[in-house]
């Protein structure tokens, strides 16, 4: 991953997506680009013509935090973008993201005992593990229960963005398809933004690029977002349609991982159904060697 293109890549996509009424500045006639110009961003960030389409032929590396403020305001962009922008002018700096050290590669094997606890003792929500490279890493039993389409009988690691991509009964699971498919490689992105040289990450966007005509597109846009919190909409093969609230939680002692928990609002029918699944869980059709894919 060349950050000279991903930092041109992104100014270019990002400068497209604003029109010049959002900017409050006049259309004009004959205009021949989508989005704003080039000199339109560098008027409203403050800089120079020249400074600004340097920055995006990708040259960010020495660009001041007031710079990159400025530009990110021009552009409207999102916590996550500017996030984002800031990832990809310490990696051309060659300042590790955040300031800190290069986050250590998660190591691989079953979770400690103690995450594992921590992760049972959840009984009335979905609750699972995954790391920066979508891969499904622990989970508790409404969990297991909850993700049987993508855990299925075993084999290589679950992971999110393959099941998303690669598996048919995503779409059958995910009844907004089209959104999570926009969100999943959204947060791929500012992961590989964070950290452009995770190997886990590279083969990922290797391997989904080459077998997903939508995942390419998709990539190609340069969205970015992070998860933390908000509704999702499954359609569960055992207990039908929910509707979920979703709490993103950082794992500090893992750097890279986070917790993911899943409830439905009190007295809901999706709450009921989740009660549903949790008795199926532990009956013997639910067992491990009951659950289909």
């Amino acid at each position: 991953m060349d950050n000279r293109d991903e930092v041109r890549e992104f100014l270019m996509t990002r400068r497209a997506a604003v029109s010049p009424d959002a900017a409050g500045i006049p259309a004009g006639s004959n205009r021949r680009v989508a989005g704003l110009r080039r000199s339109e961003v560098a008027t409203l960030a403050g800089v120079s013509v020249e400074y600004y389409a340097k920055l995006e032929r990708g040259s960010i590396a020495g660009a001041s935090g007031a710079v990159l403020d400025a530009v990110s305001r021009a552009l409207q962009l999102s916590d996550a973008e500017h996030a984002h922008l800031l990832d990809l002018a310490r990696n051309a700096d060659g300042i590790p993201s955040s300031g800190r050290h290069r986050r250590r590669a998660a190591k691989s094997g079953p979770p400690r005992p103690s995450l594992q606890w921590a992760l049972a003792a959840v009984t009335d929500a979905v609750a699972v593990v995954r790391d920066q490279r979508q891969d499904l890493l622990a989970f508790n039993e409404l969990g297991r229960a909850f993700y049987s389409p993508l855990i299925g009988d075993g084999g290589r690691t679950p992971n999110f963005a393959r099941f998303q991509f690669l598996d048919p009964a995503a779409r059958e699971f995910y009844p907004d398809w089209d959104l999570f498919a926009d969100m999943c490689v959204a947060v791929i992105r500012a992961e590989a933004g964070r950290d452009p040289h995770d190997k886990g990450i590279q083969d990922l966007v290797g391997e989904l690029s080459t077998r997903s005509d939508t995942f390419r597109a998709l990539w190609a846009a340069h969205n970015v977002r992070t998860h933390g919190t908000g509704t999702k909409r499954f359609h569960h093969p055992v207990v039908g349609d929910l509707t979920l609230v979703y709490e993103e939680l950082a794992i500090t002692a893992n750097p890279g991982q986070v917790l993911l928990i899943y409830s439905a609002e009190p007295g809901s029918a999706s709450a009921e159904r989740l009660r549903l699944l949790a008795s199926w869980a532990a009956s013997p059709a639910g067992s491990p060697s009951g659950t289909t894919s």
